[in-house]
């Protein structure tokens, strides 16, 4: 039996890489009894006669997984988000820092196209940097037509398993392609009347950089829910909250109308931005209203 990475799940086919090449695969007939759903990015043991007739036997525990985007064992995530067209979304990046927290993989958090940058977002800009970067965030600015930028992303890539994430229509697969023009994925303009863009990008891939490593371009999307995430463990995927869990007078403490709460003192003072306990308080209403539906 043959041991290898899927790089590529479409249309029922999982696509298994090793050091012999890329062998198309299906998944074993007890899987779905089993309850088991094989991702991009898991290791198995395979079966195989030839190149387009294998079959995937047994899969390796993984270290880690994201349910949208559908991907296993993640070193980082580049969380891309466009600074205009469409214009950068605080709240959508605090959805996807909560989820990227929860699963324990590594952010960064990519500003995408920064030639577009005007002299009234700009300073907003600026403050939203650096509110994340005083957050231990690794913030990087970045546009296909400035290679420099290009240049600073690229050592965060190499070596490692990445996924690509973001807003439809932020350029995730324009930058893939100005990273690797040997790629020349599809990609789509953005809707004027909408403001977003078309997901061009419609499965899940791993896709090898030139210098190791390989980075996961996956479908667009711009919500996420929250399931499986308590309401008394939200705090624990904000970092400035985190630290501060040990000073709230109860134990328990939901940072809404508890009394001696050190998260809502820090956020009376400046120590944490507003707009990130706005956030929290959003998402832990959402958390609260998917639990009494359930």
């Amino acid at each position: 039996m043959a041991r290898g990475r899927i790089i590529k799940a479409l249309s029922g086919f999982y696509y298994v890489e090793n050091e012999n090449g890329i062998f198309q695969c299906r998944g074993r007939g007890n899987f779905r009894l089993r309850k088991i759903s094989p991702l991009v990015g898991d290791w198995v043991d395979f079966e195989a006669e030839n190149r387009t007739d294998g079959y995937i036997m047994e899969m390796e525990d993984r270290k880690n997984e994201l349910v949208r985007p559908p991907i296993a064992n993640v070193d980082q995530a580049i969380l891309v988000f466009s600074v205009e067209k469409p214009s950068f979304n605080p709240v959508l990046l605090d959805r996807f820092l909560v989820h990227i927290e929860a699963n324990k993989i590594e952010p960064i958090i990519c500003l995408s196209k920064i030639d577009l940058t005007s002299e009234k977002s700009e300073k907003s800009l600026n403050q939203y940097k650096k509110i994340y970067q005083n957050l231990n965030y690794e913030v990087l600015e970045t546009s296909i037509y400035m290679e420099e930028t290009l240049k600073k992303l690229e050592p965060f890539l190499n070596g490692t398993i990445s996924v690509l994430a973001g807003q439809s229509g932020v350029g995730k697969s324009s930058l893939l392609n100005a990273l690797n023009p040997k790629l020349d994925i599809e990609t789509d303009e953005i809707s004027k009347s909408l403001g977003r863009g078309k997901h061009t990008t419609r499965h899940v891939e791993l896709i090898p950089l030139e210098a190791g490593g390989y980075v996961a371009d996956t479908p667009g999307f711009s919500s996420l829910d929250f399931q499986g995430i308590d309401q008394y463990d939200l705090a624990h995927y904000f970092p400035e909250m985190l630290e501060r869990l040990n000073d709230c007078k109860f134990r328990m403490c939901t940072h809404v109308n508890e009394p001696s709460c050190a998260v809502k003192d820090s956020v009376a003072n400046g120590e944490i931005a507003t707009h990130r306990y706005e956030h929290y308080l959003e998402f832990l209403d959402e958390i609260k209203s998917q639990k009494r539906r359930y």
